[in-house]
């Protein structure tokens, strides 16, 4: 465990013991994996050409690189708070940044968003007042004013798992906002153009960290519904 020591008037910070520990680290990256393919990282230096892009949430206990095996290359990641994908008529934000730039320009061939167990977004998400809207929500609120994009997803949680505890309703609404995610991945027309011609797919994923679970599926664009809340998937798969 790291720990941070404070002395000295005005309880200055000693660093030293955190980032000996992160040199380390790297140190031993650069020893056994760098050094070890040096014409691979050089290559990467030249360009990038990942498959996937992975939309993830923030949260330390959930890394995509670190669950699902991702090496440097393979990937081009975005983490926000909840991993919520807005629509594509929303205001500008950088996961939107990123949507562009990994499929019009590095022109990944997959889209991944994962969820989570335990996911303090969703929590956040979940206590808001039902008729709380965009409009009623303090601006110093950041992460309200975040969430609240997942408000389709707290309301067919609240809906489909009423008779169940709060802890459960947020659990359904962590696997229904990575659905509502994947259904606004569907409204930027130059990802749902790609969807429809084949040359993209998209998928969703949950991962609980408690019991060390992952599922995943994929939209089947072919077969989606007309009726806004439903989303259909195929190649359902649950691995334990």
């Amino acid at each position: 465990m790291w720990q941070v020591e404070t002395s000295g008037f005005g309880g200055a910070t000693k660093e030293h013991d955190i980032f000996e520990e992160i040199k380390h680290r790297f140190l031993t990256f650069k020893k056994d994996k760098y050094m070890e393919n040096v014409e691979r990282f050089q290559s990467l230096a030249k360009s990038q050409s990942p498959k996937f892009m992975v939309v993830a949430c923030a949260d330390s206990r959930v890394c995509p690189s670190a669950i699902l095996g991702f090496q440097p290359g393979e990937a081009f990641t975005v983490r926000n708070i909840a991993n919520i994908v807005p629509t594509y008529e929303s205001g500008p934000s950088e996961t939107k940044a990123a949507l562009e730039f990994a499929v019009n320009s590095v022109q990944v061939e997959n889209i991944l968003v994962v969820g989570h167990s335990r996911c303090g977004g969703i929590r956040a998400l979940m206590t808001m007042d039902d008729d709380e809207t965009e409009e009623d929500i303090d601006s110093r609120s950041f992460i309200k004013n975040w969430v609240v994009v997942g408000k389709t997803a707290r309301s067919i949680s609240k809906s489909a798992a009423s008779g169940l505890s709060f802890d459960q309703q947020c659990q359904h609404c962590e696997k229904e906002s990575v659905n509502c995610s994947l259904r606004n991945l569907l409204s930027y027309p130059w990802i749902e153009d790609k969807v429809k011609n084949g040359t993209l797919s998209i998928h969703g994923g949950y991962y609980d960290f408690t019991e060390c679970t992952f599922e995943k599926w994929t939209v089947d664009y072919k077969e989606r519904s007309r009726v806004e809340s439903r989303l259909a998937v195929k190649d359902r798969s649950f691995w334990s």
